[in-house]
């Protein structure tokens, strides 16, 4: 396997660099349009797009290492809820921000719409 190749089975680990701008409270925005996983009761995929915002405080969250950490879901069982949650959890704990919130805007199915909104601290 190369460098640009992903494998599933990877472990997804985020990386964080320091922020360059520490002294400023600033906003960084990341789209993830392709995010994808399993449902845990019928096992067929799902769809979304998480939009990550935060305000980073001593580092910052590393692209390729985001890619890979939201790819890693791709074969995961897991319900809508659990995945924003949980990505959120594991950003903050990554690179402890300011604030930080995780929205997943999912496809439509069974004829319902959803979207899950996440946010640190708690609001």
């Amino acid at each position: 396997m190369n460098e640009f190749e992903f494998s599933p089975d990877a472990p997804a680990h985020l990386e964080v660099f320091e922020n360059p701008e520490p002294n400023r409270k600033y906003s960084i925005e990341f789209t993830c349009p392709e995010w994808t996983a399993l449902c845990p009761r019928s096992g067929f995929p799902d769809f979304g797009t998480i939009t990550i915002k935060y305000q980073p405080k001593k580092s910052c969250v590393e692209l390729k290492s985001l890619k890979l950490y939201i790819n890693s879901y791709r074969n995961k069982k897991i319900f809508h809820e659990g995945a924003v949650n949980k990505i959120l959890t594991d950003l903050v704990e990554a690179c402890a921000p300011w604030s930080m919130e995780v929205v997943g805007d999912f496809n439509v199915r069974g004829n319902i719409k959803t979207i899950i909104r996440a946010q640190h601290p708690c609001q």
